[in-house]
């Protein structure tokens, strides 16, 4: 039995036909002060419970959707498509709690297994109390793009993200893959990013990355890109949280199109994680 959060009800059903599970009908509701309630009968050995923790909304949900699946399944998995606070991974500032550590032992009490997909860091498995597994859907990011890609270049933000545009560009099938660097003015201390070592000029560019947020670093490497004459460029995450305006940034740098996962439900997730989730239930 699948049992979705409300901010996953699309990759919930998707991995319901893939798994041939049923879909739990949970009902959410709020109470006059404000307080979330999720709702839900049903009946089932296995409970999998599919929630992106999006918000600290999404989180509570979450945690509520997991005591219901205890109370009427003898065994619990917990889905988490996006993992909300997997980047606060460290203490950066003296001071700061290790936010994905605290969201990590709240999710352990209500489950026996944790699936994520392609974490910020991997290392936030290690923060489960319970086995913990993600799997890489980066790969998948080729099937939306157009078959046409003019000598396609690929691009990640940095290079140890690389590996997430060397996925892609295997699934694809052609290109090169590059990522890039940032280049200081020390005249003017000006920051850009170009790519390090290959020349993008008329080339159809695909920049990679496993999270699009405020999309501010993306959209100044692009303009960048076009500044050098690069050919068309398309922008890929797993994860489009896109938040603010972070889709019409791109847009203002001359993003052509932008595709991400059902890991966050936006309009430009083309994209499904189930198949990839369903084989590693």
């Amino acid at each position: 039995m699948i049992l979705p959060g409300s901010a996953s009800q699309s990759l919930a059903a998707r991995l319901a036909a893939e798994t041939d599970h049923a879909v739990a009908p949970v009902e959410y509701d709020w109470f006059a002060d404000g307080e979330l309630i999720a709702r839900a009968e049903f009946d089932a050995d296995h409970a999998i419970v599919v929630a992106s923790t999006v918000s600290s909304d999404a989180f509570v949900q979450l945690l509520q959707l997991q005591d219901l699946a205890q109370r009427q399944a003898e065994r619990v998995t917990t889905v988490l498509p996006y993992m909300g606070y997997a980047r606060q991974d460290k203490q950066f500032t003296a001071g700061e709690p290790v936010s994905a550590a605290a969201m990590a032992r709240a999710v352990s009490t209500g489950t026996d297994r944790v699936l994520t997909v392609t974490p910020h860091e991997p290392a936030v498995c290690e923060f489960f109390d319970v086995p913990c597994d993600h799997v890489d859907a980066s790969a998948l990011l080729a099937d939306p793009l157009p078959a046409d890609l003019a000598d396609p270049l690929f691009l990640a933000p940095d290079a140890s993200a690389r590996g997430f545009a060397e996925s892609v560009r295997d699934a694809y099938g052609a290109g090169d893959v590059d990522h890039f660097e940032k280049v200081r003015d020390y005249d003017t201390g000006d920051v850009s990013h170009t790519p390090s070592e290959t020349d993008a000029t008329g080339r159809d560019t695909v920049v990679v990355d496993d999270i699009i947020a405020t999309g501010s670093t993306m959209s100044s490497a692009i303009e960048h890109l076009h500044d050098d004459g690069v050919g068309r460029v398309f922008a890929t995450c797993v994860h489009p949280m896109l938040a603010a305006d972070a889709r019409t940034k791109l847009a203002r740098a001359g993003v052509e199109d932008v595709f991400g996962t059902d890991t966050v439900e936006r309009t430009v997730s083309s994209v499904s994680v189930a198949s990839v989730v369903a084989d590693a239930l």
